[in-house]
């Protein structure tokens, strides 16, 4: 596996080394003794599988706060999106900044998340499918968002919005008193 550090510290871009031959290929996604390389020292304790139907949907940008936040690692199996991290680590010389990356069932590219991030995508085709992999299970008094066109994030999407869940539509802009997670 090929471990490309973000612009925003502790995130990757995860290339799997694919070997081919006259049956197809084959490619390792997850190995313990690789992803030490990247101090990651967590269990998954949950994995997601999510479908999204309508291309231009948009799904985010959840995070889960202490002491439930968690290391995410996502991967497209289907279609494509454009995946986008916020970094809301409390303290973070990158704090509020965000970093995208194109995950596709093509290119095989998946993003890792460190703790204190918000996480969320755009669904660039129909028929977009994601997998998650989690360092902590899901606890629904734990969770959080911020509101996806948050101006004063100005996440460039690439296309109109054509979908979004009241849930996430309803999550608030970042003020002056967010100091982080």
């Amino acid at each position: 596996m090929i471990f490309s550090p973000t612009p925003l510290s502790g995130s990757y871009i995860i290339e799997p080394e694919q070997f081919t031959d006259s049956r197809g290929w084959f490619a390792r996604y997850f190995c313990k003794k690789e992803f030490s390389k990247i101090n990651h020292d967590k269990e998954w304790v949950q994995m997601n599988h999510s479908f999204t139907a309508t291309k231009a949907t948009v799904r985010g940008m959840h995070y889960q706060v202490a002491p439930y936040r968690e290391i995410k690692m996502i991967r497209c199996i289907a279609g494509t999106v454009l995946d986008v991290i916020v970094d809301l680590r409390k303290g973070s010389p990158t704090f509020l900044q965000w970093f995208t990356v194109e995950l596709s069932a093509q290119n095989k590219k998946m993003i890792y998340i460190p703790e204190g991030f918000a996480h969320g995508f755009q669904s660039l085709s129909d028929n977009a499918e994601l997998l998650y992999h989690h360092s902590e299970y899901y606890t629904p008094g734990a969770e959080g968002g911020i509101k996806y066109d948050d101006p004063s994030l100005n996440i460039s999407w690439p296309l109109p919005v054509s979908i979004i869940s009241d849930r996430d539509a309803d999550h608030p802009y970042i003020d002056n008193n967010f100091k982080g997670i």
